[in-house]
């Protein structure tokens, strides 16, 4: 359990220097023509940072992988088949989601049963459910 902590730990910590500001301050002489473009993914990027710092502050990670590797199946899916499954997410999907986390359940992946997390806030588990589905 450690370990997996750790190595969300340290891919946040990867994803946070890849994506920082490098210092450069160049200027540009003619703004580019799709500047609120732009400004755009860096909203997006945000909110799967938040949702990854979350997972990696609970104990998703017990049993959930971020992908599916060759080391042998986890408890539960990875979060790259959960965002294939579910993808495109309508607002039910998510609310069902959300629930499903709160509440637990099984059947949907098999027969061993998802505990419930009843503690965690409904605006967290959709941050990290934000970031789940766009690992599909």
């Amino acid at each position: 359990m450690n370990l997996s902590k750790s190595l969300v730990v340290i891919f946040s910590c990867s994803l946070f220097a890849a994506c920082g500001n490098s210092g450069d301050t160049k200027t540009s002489t003619t703004p580019a023509p799709d500047t609120t473009a732009s400004a755009k993914p860096a909203t997006v990027a945000a909110a799967p940072s938040k949702g990854l710092e979350l997972i990696g502050g609970s104990d998703c990670t017990t049993c959930h992988r971020l992908q599916q590797s060759g080391s042998g199946p986890a408890i539960g899916p990875a979060y790259s088949e959960v965002a294939r499954k579910y993808s495109p997410a309508a607002d039910t999907t998510i609310a069902r989601l959300v629930k499903k986390i709160e509440t637990g359940g099984s059947g949907v992946w098999g027969t061993i049963p998802m505990t419930p997390h009843p503690a965690l806030k409904e605006a967290d588990i959709k941050e990290m459910l934000t970031y789940i589905m766009s690992l599909k």
